[in-house]
């Protein structure tokens, strides 16, 4: 790092760990070593030139960033674009019609969401921007959703599709509140806007999907769940807490995939009624995009009722 700032050459905590594997080991112990120095120094890693290496993507059509090297990067609605690091970025533009952002966790789902074109999809309320960190997300990723949370108007929600076991409500509370290990940063990448869309276990039976077909919980699981039931409530809702209660209770957790299997067709909602549409075939086709039909028309309406007069 004092060779990076001496020279004036940026390096990422990769190539750091790359000089020596040998003395290392692992890449964490990098990763740990160079956030301690930062918050010891009470800097930003970036004020030591460490990148972080990015890795989290977007989708939408609707958003462009525009970067201190003069290039642009214009969205697209079926293919997705590398989120830059935030060091490169000079400025956003979104669109006027932009009405919902949505993170998923999973790589896989976000793919399968730009495939269907979901970001400008028909059936869906609005044009949309989807973004992911593939899992728990790099500091580009988390940049970008703090800058929207700041930026956009109340009228856009912006949500998280995360799996419903602890995991999934751990990489939802570093978007939201931020993470332990940087914590001397999180005041400028907690995005305290985002809200949590689902995947709720609670809610499976309503959309067909049986109990015994869902996973199993880990001994991870477990630990991992009680150890955020021991958390604040300002940072573990009580809503958060009911859905790690229920899913210790059941003994079972529901990944995003489960969405991607058929749902039955005979299952019915409390009232009476299919959670879902019935007469779109893509609705049909794709469990996935039901689901996100019903869940972002109720986040917008809602938004658009509470702050559309203001």
């Amino acid at each position: 790092m004092h060779e990076a700032v001496i020279e004036n050459v940026p390096v990422t905590k990769r190539d750091i760990y790359y000089r020596d594997v040998p003395l290392f080991k692992d890449q964490r112990v990098v990763d740990t070593i160079v956030d301690d120095v930062a918050a010891s120094l009470k800097l930003e890693r970036s004020d030591l030139n460490v990148r972080a290496t990015s890795k989290g993507i977007f989708c939408g059509s609707t958003f462009s960033i525009y970067l201190s090297s003069g290039n642009v990067i214009h969205g697209n609605d079926s293919e997705a674009s590398l989120i830059p690091a935030g060091e490169d970025v000079e400025t956003f533009n979104v669109d006027e019609d932009l009405a919902w952002v949505l993170i998923v966790e999973k790589d896989a789902v976000f793919q399968t969401l730009c495939h269907l074109n979901a970001s400008n999809h028909p059936l869906l309320p609005g044009k949309g921007l989807l973004i992911t960190g593939k899992g728990y997300p790099d500091m580009a990723t988390r940049h970008l959703v703090k800058t929207l949370s700041d930026s956009l108007p109340q009228t856009i929600p912006i949500m998280a599709l995360v799996d419903g076991d602890p995991y999934g409500l751990d990489i939802l509370s570093v978007y939201k509140h931020g993470s332990s290990r940087l914590r001397h940063e999180n005041g400028k990448l907690a995005a305290e806007r985002v809200e949590w869309m689902g995947l709720l276990s609670s809610e499976l039976t309503g959309l067909g999907i049986d109990k015994e077909s869902l996973i199993p919980i880990s001994q991870h699981d477990e630990k991992k769940a009680l150890s955020m039931l021991g958390r604040s409530q300002d940072i573990m809702p009580a809503k958060w807490r009911k859905e790690l209660i229920h899913m210790l209770h059941n003994r079972r957790k529901a990944e995003i995939e489960i969405l991607s299997s058929p749902v039955d067709s005979s299952a019915v909602s409390h009232q009476g009624r299919s959670p879902f549409p019935s007469a779109e075939n893509d609705i049909q086709r794709a469990p996935l995009l039901k689901y996100l039909h019903i869940k972002l028309s109720q986040f917008v309406t809602s938004a658009q009722s509470q702050y559309g007069s203001t």
